[in-house]
């Protein structure tokens, strides 16, 4: 079979494959790493946090698949690459490869600190930078793969104006997954890039804040929060279906029409509703952290 016709057909993308998600502890890559096991897939839970990716890895396990937990820090290159070589060996060669890591941070843009950017940034994009560079020569020698990257809303249209370096990533996240995508997809090598709208997540629990009474504000109070597990069998569907952009809430698309008919008036419309009181956050009867 050659490159060209393999181009833009969708493989099946989890039974009997190995999947290593770097960022699985907790939150939507532990519901992910569950989801595709659930569909046949073997994986590799790599995390800082060695006892959450071993709670994932166990909770597969228990439930008759096979996994393994790697301890796994994603800002340094050599740890992403171990991580690579343990799953490599417990697994087998690496079909499926999620870049799930990310951070969030809340603040006016003037009080943020350049060393501050420099962490969100290695955190949000250059994780699946390092994650890419291990395993892109390897999936182009043999032909076949599936890169997975988290992106988000934030990256798709401006509102997250209290949390701008993690938009700045996250934006990136998006363009560089489409190139990719371009690139590789006449290769054999899938590329999704899923993009969590608001998500009942942990994620603020270790966010930065460094403006006092600074509003985070949302995607848009009209969206439905999604739980992980929604997400998670979203996004195996999606890769499923060979999407590249993989939204957690379909409705995206029709804001990312109007933003496209004319940015500065949706820039304006933004502006309008925050000072009018709507932060652009969904409203709950009871408040839980939200990834967006």
């Amino acid at each position: 079979m050659t490159s060209n016709s393999r181009a833009g057909r969708p493989q099946p993308p989890f039974d009997g494959k190995a999947a290593l998600i770097y960022g699985a502890a907790k939150g939507i890559g532990r519901a992910v790493a569950l989801e595709f096991a659930r569909r046949g897939a073997r994986l590799g839970i790599a995390d800082i946090d060695k006892a959450g990716a071993d709670e994932t890895a166990a909770l597969i396990i228990a439930a008759g698949g096979q996994a393994i937990g790697l301890r796994c820090d994603v800002t340094s290159e050599l740890s992403v690459r171990e991580a690579a070589v343990a799953a490599e060996v417990a697994l087998g060669e690496i079909d499926i490869v999620m870049n799930n890591v990310g951070g969030i941070l809340n603040g006016n843009p003037e009080d943020i600190p350049v060393a501050e950017w420099e962490r969100i940034l290695s955190l949000n994009l250059m994780s699946a930078v390092r994650g890419n560079a291990v395993f892109l020569p390897k999936m182009i020698a043999r032909g076949n793969g599936h890169i997975v990257n988290t992106a988000s809303f934030a990256g798709l249209y401006p509102f997250a104006a209290s949390r701008v370096p993690y938009v700045a990533a996250k934006a990136a996240v998006v363009a560089m997954s489409e190139s990719l995508a371009l690139y590789l997809h006449p290769k054999g090598i899938r590329v999704s890039c899923l993009c969590p709208g608001p998500v009942m997540t942990g994620v603020m629990d270790s966010m930065k804040t460094w403006s006092a009474n600074t509003v985070l504000r949302g995607p848009g109070s009209h969206l439905e929060i999604k739980t992980v597990d929604q997400v998670a069998t979203t996004l195996a569907d999606g890769m499923r279906d060979g999407r590249i952009i993989i939204p957690t809430d379909e409705s995206v698309w029709e804001t990312l029409r109007q933003h496209a008919a004319s940015p500065d008036a949706f820039i304006q419309q933004k502006i309008e509703a925050f000072e009018a009181g709507d932060d652009g956050r969904p409203r709950l009867r009871t408040p839980v952290p939200v990834q967006e």
